[in-house]
């Protein structure tokens, strides 16, 4: 495989973590006098990206750190009875096989990510977890992860469900690939244009295939 290291988000592309992630917010949301989020409203908001979700919302950029750092906190209670997406357990045992280094980079705090990992076995299929407390902070650690595993552009992959992580790998001069079962639509994920748009966790296996 053309790809020597995959990096992987986690809240929406390893961990369904939307339920929770909603909950949360809306908690957080009453906190701080702002409106919470009906579930009726997740198709619409699934077509947007992050500064036109926050505009929607009514959020204060001011307050977009504190809200990510208590969010983080709270969902660390109930991390470990969060479910995976479903074929993700198998896929990433199987892709772990075919690549010299696997990783996380995300927004939520390391210390969850390690606990769920190994609530669900999976923590030894990855080398390390990478987290940064801006939204819109990805591209720098990207390009950080690829020089510390000396690795020419197209030898590492980006994994995500977000415009924003499509976004971050682009800037970054990273491949890239959305992942539909998360948090933004097909649609909005495919205008972007990513390298690779996949549907399901099996399609994960078609990077094994000769190019």
């Amino acid at each position: 495989m053309i790809h020597r290291t995959l990096v992987f988000d986690f809240d929406g592309t390893i961990a369904d973590t939307l339920s929770e992630t909603r909950r949360i917010y809306n908690e957080l949301a009453a906190d701080f006098g702002l409106r919470q989020v009906e579930p009726a409203e997740i198709a619409q908001l699934r077509h947007m990206s992050l500064k036109q979700l926050i505009a929607h919302l009514g959020i204060p950029k001011r307050r977009v750190p504190a809200l990510i750092s208590r969010g983080t906190g709270m969902m660390r209670g109930n991390i470990t009875r969060l479910g995976m997406i479903a074929g993700m357990p198998e896929v990433l045992t199987e892709m772990r096989r075919h690549v010299e280094n696997f990783g996380i980079l995300t927004s939520n705090a390391p210390a969850n990510v390690d606990a769920f990992l190994r609530s669900h076995g999976l923590r030894d299929l990855f080398e390390f977890i990478s987290s940064t407390s801006k939204l819109t902070g990805k591209a720098k650690h990207l390009r950080a992860i690829r020089k510390t595993f000396s690795l020419h552009h197209e030898e590492m992959l980006y994994i995500g469900d977000e415009l924003r992580d499509v976004k971050a790998s682009q800037k970054a001069g990273v491949p890239v690939a959305a992942v539909t079962w998360g948090f933004n639509s097909r649609e909005s994920l495919a205008a972007e244009k990513p390298d690779y748009l996949f549907d399901h966790p099996e399609d994960f296996l078609r990077l094994l295939a000769p190019r």
